[in-house]
């Protein structure tokens, strides 16, 4: 498939394509045209890498355990991992970790928080404002 359906499938910009290749994240063959065309398996992985990001993995870290995330049906592989990568995805779990507590600290401050609204609403039959 070619860039612009490859983005447009996978919920990114033929930019952010690009800034991946360019990366090692991805690869693409090179038509005639020389055109880039990428396999199916290119949709799963940027969806993968957007994921990652998402999470907030660097490119860097990223490009370490793409090697260990071929798909999650098959087994994981280990041939190649360095120490460092090893090193660097225990500090990202760590990071995680504490995104994670933090998030969940405000889910449940933001839960609690609507909770009392909610019980004042039934308490008065009608929404509060600022005013009251």
């Amino acid at each position: 498939m070619r860039i612009g359906e490859l983005a447009a499938r996978a919920g990114a910009s033929a930019r952010q394509v690009r800034f991946y290749e360019a990366k090692g994240l991805i690869t693409s063959a090179r038509g005639p045209n020389n055109y880039r065309d990428y396999d199916e398996s290119a949709l799963g992985r940027v969806q993968q890498i957007r994921e990652l990001l998402d999470a907030g993995l660097s490119t860097q870290v990223i490009r370490g355990i793409l090697p260990c995330l071929e798909s999650p049906r098959d087994p994981i592989v280990f041939e190649g991992v360095t120490p460092e990568t090893v090193a660097a995805l225990e500090q990202e779990r760590d990071r995680l970790t504490g995104r994670i507590d933090v998030l969940t600290r405000n889910r449940d401050a933001v839960v609690g928080y609507l909770t009392e609204l909610r019980r004042g609403e039934s308490a008065t039959g009608r929404r509060r404002t600022r005013a009251d």
